[in-house]
């Protein structure tokens, strides 16, 4: 069974200095927090905002690409945590044809973003993260950190970046 999540919100994780996007469900059941890198929280933070560059990013080359082959994007899905990493798939539609493409969460959860479509992730992997944690399972976010995160963001200029897009 596959549950539907939102993203909760992008924050820094204080222990590793890593970045990282945190789902939840609608019903505030389930929260899956996911490392990923600065340059992927980027790319889902942009549209998130309501932002726009210039020039496509690559995940919105993806989707103009994919509007041009007559295909559209359904769903993303997280499918599997397999040693400590999270796997994910792409679900498009085609004509009659349904397609599965592989994918890292970070870019399926800036597709899902950019295309405004569900993000879902498979219950048994949210259970057995509550199992592994015992139930008690929480994330709890230093508002610090967050902040600290947010003016990064916020900070952010394709000026002061070596290459243009």
């Amino acid at each position: 069974m596959l549950i539907k999540m939102e993203i909760f919100g992008l924050a820094m994780d204080e222990k590793t200095n890593m970045p990282l996007v945190i789902l939840k469900d609608e019903e505030d059941r389930y929260i899956l927090p996911i490392w990923i890198g600065a340059l992927e929280a980027m790319a889902i933070s942009i549209p998130l905002k309501g932002m726009s560059m210039p020039r496509p990013m690559t995940h919105d080359l993806f989707l103009n690409t994919l509007n041009n082959l007559d295909a559209h994007l359904l769903h993303v899905e997280v499918t599997e945590l397999k040693e400590s990493t999270y796997y994910a798939v792409l679900v498009m539609q085609r004509g009659e044809s349904q397609l599965r493409i592989d994918s890292r969460p970070s870019d399926a959860i800036a597709m899902a973003v950019r295309a405004k479509v569900p993000i879902m992730v498979r219950q048994q992997i949210l259970e057995d993260i509550m199992k592994e944690h015992q139930g008690n399972y929480q994330v709890v976010l230093d508002d610090e950190e967050g902040k600290k995160w947010a003016e990064i963001l916020e900070k952010f200029n394709l000026d002061d970046t070596k290459y243009k897009m």
